[in-house]
């Protein structure tokens, strides 16, 4: 299974609608292998956190509003809340009529969309340059004036749960991956459910509920603006005190996140998926959360193991021995605590117990000798311009600096994260990967084309919600 199946799960997007191609901003200067983004940040009476990077290369702008609130704020019974104010948001405002903010951007040259996570909800706009003042206006009046009436409650209920058939229910593999979750966060619920939520809480859901939840973290005290491209500093505050310097904070309820159980033991169950056209496996570790130290050393772990066709797991399993037509490996990129996954799509005839048996060989080859030179010179090539393409366009740049500013209360600390992978050496690596991935703390989801029900080897723990 590809990563862009399994983050179409855990990062869920509304349609977007796309304006043609402009041309991409200049790459951020450099010093040696250290970035330099001119960040600016600034923060309004309200509580909103401002956070702008100007750049004229590309006559385009793009505005990102990311709400500290994903998943992880959910109770249990009310899963699936921050993902329906996904939807919602679209829904019409004081002075935007429903399906007028589609309109207005698209009308105007631009493209918009809306995303949610365990860690965090965002909206965005990318525009003409000529157009932030579009883009400003249309966030703060959805964040002062969001419609949550009971017809587009029950409106954006019905797509959601159309979604979660169309996502869920009848995609290949998905089911898996979301077990394999559940397994690997057992006992910590911020994380051990999907942001989608479930059928079941979903038709219990009330309109008073989902009003309560947007007036206690829809706000501007639990928003970062940010604003990347073609722009003037001060025309763009101006712009923001005028629009946002109005909207009325909230009482935001303090996250208290329990502690995480510590698993001794591996974890195993079976799902049978009618959808799905081959066996595969879905391995799952619990890591340390993504600005920590060691999580740089495992992305770097996961590159070696499963990224390209030069990759361990893929030379292993698919170019030497046939056992397998896809292979992959990487950290989520969750806030925290993290999960690093391996997913093995085998080859038809291919036995679950010979890929896994190699599988964790592969491992221990890591954590016993740790990458080569060559390895290591390639690992940093490919990082170096993962990197750097992932921040090609304003928007990207845009939704990376509101993240790292709700995530760790400093967007500029992003001119310092390629060091922190390219500091990474093989003692590093291999270390990591021996206290980290062993079998005792791995969680496996085997998938079975069939049927789709969940069973569990008799041998084997349960996990999952209770």
């Amino acid at each position: 299974m590809s990563k862009l199946a399994i983050a179409s799960v855990l990062a869920l997007a509304c349609a977007a609608v796309t304006a043609p191609a402009a041309a991409q901003p200049a790459p951020p200067k450099t010093e040696g292998s250290a970035l330099r983004f001119d960040v600016k940040r600034t923060k309004l009476e309200n509580g909103l956190r401002v956070v702008m990077l100007v750049d004229h290369t590309s006559p385009t702008v793009a505005v990102d509003v990311v709400y500290d609130v994903g998943g992880r704020n959910e109770e249990r019974g009310r899963s699936g809340f921050a993902h329906l104010f996904e939807h919602m948001m679209f829904q019409g405002s004081a002075n935007v009529p429903r399906g007028e903010h589609f309109r207005l951007v698209t009308s105007h040259g631009g493209m918009l969309n809306g995303t949610t996570s365990e860690d965090r909800t965002n909206y965005f706009e990318m525009l003409p340059s000529s157009e932030l003042g579009l883009a400003i206006f249309l966030e703060a009046d959805r964040m002062k004036s969001l419609d949550v009436s009971q017809k587009n409650f029950e409106n954006q209920r019905a797509v959601v749960k159309e979604e979660y058939r169309m996502r869920v229910e009848n995609a290949a593999y998905v089911p898996a991956a979301i077990r394999l979750q559940e397994l690997v966060y057992q006992g910590y619920w911020p994380y051990e459910h999907s942001a989608i939520g479930t059928m079941r809480d979903l038709d219990a859901a009330e309109l008073g509920w989902v009003r309560a939840f947007h007036a206690a973290y829809y706000a501007p005290n639990n928003a970062v603006l940010s604003i990347a491209g073609d722009f003037e500093e001060s025309e763009a505050m101006a712009l923001v005190r005028r629009y946002f310097g109005d909207a009325k904070p909230a009482s935001v309820p303090k996250l208290e996140l329990p502690p995480v159980p510590e698993q001794t033991t591996p974890r195993a169950t079976v799902v049978e998926d009618s959808h799905a056209k081959l066996p595969a496996i879905f391995a799952g570790w619990l890591v340390p959360p993504s600005h920590e130290p060691d999580h740089y050393a495992l992305s770097l772990v996961a590159m070696l193991l499963g990224d390209g066709e030069s990759s361990r797991l893929h030379r292993a399993l698919v170019r030497e021995r046939s056992l397998a037509i896809e292979v992959d490996a990487e950290p989520n990129g969750l806030r925290g605590p993290d999960m690093f996954q391996v997913v093995v799509k085998l080859a038809s005839g291919a036995s679950v117990a010979s890929v896994t048996k190699l599988l964790e060989t592969q491992i221990a080859d890591v954590a016993r000798l740790g990458p080569s030179e060559a390895d290591m010179t390639k690992l940093r090539n490919r990082i170096r311009a993962r990197f750097l393409l992932g921040l090609q366009s304003n928007f990207a740049r845009a939704q990376r600096l509101a993240e790292l500013e709700v995530y760790r209360g400093d967007a500029s600390l992003l001119n310092g994260e390629l060091d922190r992978y390219l500091a990474v050496t093989p003692e590093d690596m291999k270390r990591v990967t021996a206290k980290y991935l062993t079998t005792a703390r791995r969680s496996l989801v085997e998938v079975k084309p069939g049927l789709r029900e969940v069973a569990a080897p008799p041998s084997a723990p349960q996990g999952g919600r209770k």
